[in-house]
């Protein structure tokens, strides 16, 4: 089975957020536990780094039509942790510092999306299955079944489309991508992308993909409810049959806290260990030292889809309890002057840090006793998965992909890896966190919680055996006995 991800971002690469992870992990997963020969290919951002850009040579050079404009394309390749890359290159749209965010997105992602088509003649890889991901490339899906219908290289591709937030569509203006597309009105009729007089690249996907994924089960209910479904929702339940979740998982050999070089003390299912961690992460953030007292460790973009107005509601009353709080992240500004203020008033129990750096967001996985996401929406999450990893017990709200991967501890039978409160409501998320501190001064109870999430499988080999029975199920349409032209 040969598959071609196409994402705007895959680790080890280039990252803004979890899709870079999963357009990194899943690929290698497909490899090693199914066979499957999986490629990606993304943008040459000059954000990637020096040492990986310097891996790659050209095998193809071509241009590209968007519209009125014949853009220069650069197709080049390098093996990575032993899965093959491909860029595309163009210092115009691709050569700007950050990813995303420029009045221009349109014709950058339109243009990637028409050279990933264009790429299928000039490298020597046939895919049976396009693995799309997110807004970026959702107008792939849409080429493949009309642009490129009928041609030899492309008529018996299927396309697999998979929305990791739904939130984010691509919505542009119709004359704009009337003219990249070089299309005409019907370009926005009954089977286009029309929504609501503008033109949306995320429906390309979600219309013309063989089939459609999520980041979990529950998040592929809940986006076809008009609470969830950002205005798609018919249109999702429509195409219901096609639609599947498959939960993330993550790279364990990555995110091992036995081999993790970012942790001091190395550890597996040692609470004394891991708690010599939470004394070194108290001292190196300048949280008073103390073994018995419980952390809770937020590592998140601080915004309102996280639950911060939750935490904002409730935080005076958590901080009266015997507690510390540690957060890594930025965002809102309201949110960030919340923590700051937070931490004047109570030095020694409450500690930020404003950004990112992974080094710091591994120790606070493994110093902290509890990981807090209280999230208003979460299609999967990795964090909550990265918490179990390092035995962080999560409190989260039970809402897409946290929902299918924390489940409440129960006292009376010894289930649970966590814990979890249905209704978005501040005095439930209150209650929970006290819950949890209640249970946290019992020893055994906790080694019994920490022990069940511990037993959890968060890696991708069931997620990779999912999607290889996903894409098993639509391959036949490609003509196998077609002679490809191989181009060297």
């Amino acid at each position: 089975m040969n598959v071609l991800f196409a994402a705007s971002e895959a680790v080890p690469l280039v990252k803004t957020g979890g899709l870079a992870d999963v357009a990194g992990a899943l690929p290698k997963a497909l490899r090693s536990k199914v066979g499957a020969d999986v490629r990606v290919i993304l943008p040459k951002y000059d954000t990637i780094p020096a040492e990986m850009a310097e891996q790659f040579e050209t095998i193809a050079t071509f241009n590209v039509r968007l519209g009125w404009r014949d853009q220069y394309c650069g197709l080049l390749k390098a093996e990575i942790d032993g899965i093959v890359y491909y860029l595309i290159d163009n210092e115009f749209y691709f050569k700007r510092g950050v990813l995303y965010g420029y009045g221009d997105d349109a014709e950058r992602f339109v243009f990637f999306c028409f050279a990933v088509m264009e790429s299928l003649y000039n490298m020597d890889f046939r895919p049976d299955i396009i693995h799309c991901h997110d807004w970026q490339t959702g107008l792939i899906p849409f080429l493949l079944k009309t642009r490129y219908k009928h041609d030899p290289a492309c008529r018996d591709i299927a396309s697999v489309y998979t929305i990791h937030n739904l939130r984010y569509q691509g919505v542009f203006g119709r004359e704009l991508l009337k003219d990249l597309l070089g299309s005409g009105d019907e370009l926005f009729g009954s089977e286009g992308i029309d929504f609501y007089g503008a033109g949306n690249c995320m429906m390309g996907g979600l219309r013309y993909a063989d089939k459609l994924t999520t980041v979990s089960p529950t998040y592929a209910e809940e986006i076809k409810t008009e609470a969830y479904g950002e205005k798609l929702e018919g249109l999702l339940r429509y195409r219901s049959m096609d639609l599947v979740g498959i939960v993330n998982g993550i790279d364990t050999e990555l995110f091992d806290p036995m081999n993790d070089p970012a942790v001091e003390v190395p550890y597996r299912g040692s609470l004394p260990r891991k708690r010599k961690n939470k004394l070194a992460l108290q001292r190196e953030l300048g949280l008073t030292e103390s073994e018995s007292t419980p952390l809770i460790g937020i590592v998140s973009r601080l915004v309102d889809q996280k639950g911060f107005d939750l935490i904002e509601a409730v935080l005076e009353q958590i901080l009266k309890e015997d507690v510390q709080l540690v957060v890594l992240g930025s965002g809102d500004w309201q949110f960030e002057q919340m923590f700051r203020r937070a931490e004047l008033k109570k030095p020694g129990q409450v500690t930020t840090w404003f950004g990112f750096n992974d080094g710091l967001a591994r120790r606070i996985y493994a110093g902290s006793d509890m990981y807090l996401m209280p999230s208003q929406f979460e299609p999967c999450g990795l964090s909550q998965l990265l918490a179990l990893r390092y035995r962080s017990v999560p409190i989260v709200r039970e809402t897409g992909g946290l929902k299918d991967t924390v489940k409440a501890y129960n006292e009376y039978t010894g289930e649970g890896n966590g814990f979890s409160f249905t209704n978005y409501n501040a005095h439930d998320l209150l209650y929970t966190i006290r819950r949890a501190l209640e249970f946290y001064r019992d020893e055994e109870v906790w080694q019994r919680i920490v022990a069940n999430g511990a037993k959890e499988d968060i890696s991708w080999t069931r997620s990779a055996k999912a999607y290889m029975s996903l894409y098993s199920a639509i391959a036949p349409n490609r003509k196998e006995n077609h002679q490809w032209p191989v181009i060297s």
